[in-house]
């Protein structure tokens, strides 16, 4: 046999007023089917809730020990139905979003204060990976979205949405031995890529991020120089740690210069060179009432940018 959740509000009920006419008075109704409620939920659990006199009832000491858990019980079930609007509503819930680690050091920050301040329950987990782990992870259904450096794979297009975030150009790292020589010899707050083309490049791998190697590429050739490749590495703040280490120097976006290295300096680049888009990517026709009020967040941000 079973029971229900209004059984269980009359046993507290009965439990704390310890008198089925009261009990009853309280919770509007007669005395008859409370005590015929009570007895089906005895009947129901195999054991007696209350010792009944004449002039009151007492819990058994089965019944003094159930007590706490059923008003546990009830406390849940009250929550469920908030809970079940805030899941509705994206105020809830749990948000998987990777990002590229030149993101961290400033994009992502800002987006994600603006998100857990309207939305402070929702749990975050985070995954720093590159664009091409990011949409393939995102394609298996393991994140919901990703901050990735585009383009979207043409095979993956169809299956997924796109939306730009950001816009910043390239700047150089370098080590500050070979800064203050550029700022001897030539004196001027800009500099060209031409004045250090000998200096090795610090870049990521090609196969890990052909957007952004790509784009490395075509300001070399716009500067009428060929880079000479030397370290590769696939995070940002490794790439500037070699820098750091004199094995070269690193075209980073600008948002880098927020990232301090012992003996690396930031300096602009000179010319109409091309810019680093960043975007947000998400499966679509699979968003979630928790990445819709993310997206809402991003989508805000981004009306910003040119």
């Amino acid at each position: 046999m079973s029971f229900d959740l209004r059984q269980l509000r009359y046993f507290v009920t009965l439990a704390e007023e310890q008198h089925f006419s009261r009990a009853a008075a309280r919770l509007a109704m007669t005395q008859p089917p409370l005590s015929q409620a009570i007895r089906l939920l005895e009947d129901a659990l195999g054991v007696r809730l209350f010792e009944r006199t004449k002039r009151s009832v007492e819990l058994t000491p089965v019944g003094a020990a159930l007590l706490p858990e059923v008003r546990r019980v009830l406390a849940a079930a009250d929550a469920l139905a908030p809970l079940a609007r805030s899941l509705a509503q994206g105020e809830t819930g749990v948000l998987a979003l990777a990002f590229v680690s030149s993101a961290d050091y400033g994009l992502l920050p800002g987006l994600l204060r603006q998100f857990v301040e309207r939305f402070p329950r929702v749990r975050l987990q985070l995954l720093e990976a590159t664009s091409d782990v990011q949409i393939d992870e995102l394609v298996a259904g393991r994140i919901d979205a990703g901050i990735v450096i585009p383009p979207i794979p043409p095979r993956h297009a169809a299956a997924l949405s796109y939306l730009p975030i950001a816009r910043e150009p390239l700047i150089v790292a370098m080590s500050c031995e070979l800064a203050q020589a550029l700022d001897t010899a030539y004196d001027q707050a800009e500099i060209e890529l031409a004045q250090f083309a000998d200096v090795p490049l610090v870049i990521f791998p090609r196969r890990l991020a052909p957007a952004f190697y790509d784009i490395i590429m075509v300001c070399y050739k716009a500067a009428g120089v060929v880079p000479r490749i030397g370290q590769e590495a696939i995070q940002m703040q490794t790439i500037v740690s070699l820098v750091s280490a004199g094995m070269g120097v690193a075209l980073v976006p600008q948002s880098l210069h927020n990232l301090q290295r012992t003996g690396v300096v930031y300096r602009a680049l000179r010319g109409a060179l091309p810019v680093i888009e960043t975007g947000l990517v998400w499966r679509t026709g699979d968003v979630s009432p928790v990445l819709a009020s993310f997206i809402d967040v991003v989508r805000a941000h981004a009306l910003s940018i040119p």
